[in-house]
């Protein structure tokens, strides 16, 4: 039996949009890549957030793949945290306690200038998002965390200008007051609701 040939190589062809690629294949990405909104930038340049372990050829392959994007060039660079005190979400930041969030990845892609990529124009109608209850809930948690500061104790009270208007209101004598125990009956329900399979 004769012995296999060895492989002869081809000359490297000069192909800008196709570099030479990994045989690593990665069929569920588990990273995520965020496209900016650059509005100053020409429209053939786009900015993404990505990990800090995917490199340029990474960025280029897998946007040539997946979307058919050509990359002429790419260009990184890691924008390091500012140091803040304690690790976020800390509830009482503790004080001289330093600490650097995680540094942040940005890629600027070129891409040929025959193809250029417009930013759709931000929506104005946000209503299938429900902004205005992630508003209301991003209020409520900086309220709580307020409230558990240090400052917490002498902040006033939200409950305080009702309690204020209900004692005016007593005192002015245009409402009387009633004890609370008479609205409602010794089985501890308000008088007048009839109780569900009760039997007499």
């Amino acid at each position: 039996m004769p012995a296999p040939k060895p492989s002869t190589l081809g000359p490297l062809l000069p192909d800008r949009f196709r570099p030479p690629r990994g045989q690593k294949r990665v069929y569920l990405p588990n990273f995520t890549l965020t496209l900016l909104r650059t509005p100053f930038a020409p429209p053939n340049y786009a900015t993404f957030i990505t990990p800090l372990h995917l490199n340029k050829l990474d960025l280029k392959d897998y946007l040539y793949n997946l979307y058919g994007v050509e990359v002429l060039s790419v260009r990184s660079y890691v924008q390091q945290a500012r140091v803040r005190q304690d690790k976020p979400g800390a509830r009482l930041p503790k004080a001289r306690r330093w600490y650097r969030p995680r540094a942040l990845k940005k890629m600027t892609i070129e891409m040929p200038a025959t193809s250029p990529f417009i930013y759709p124009e931000a929506p104005s109608d946000f209503t299938p998002w429900d902004k205005e209850m992630q508003e209301r809930a991003q209020e409520a948690r900086e309220q709580e965390q307020k409230a558990m500061g240090p400052m917490g104790p002498r902040l006033p009270k939200e409950d305080g200008k009702t309690l204020r208007e209900q004692a005016e209101e007593l005192l002015s004598g245009r409402k009387a007051w009633r004890p609370g125990w008479m609205d409602w009956d010794l089985g501890g329900k308000p008088k007048g609701e009839v109780g569900a399979g009760v039997g007499l």
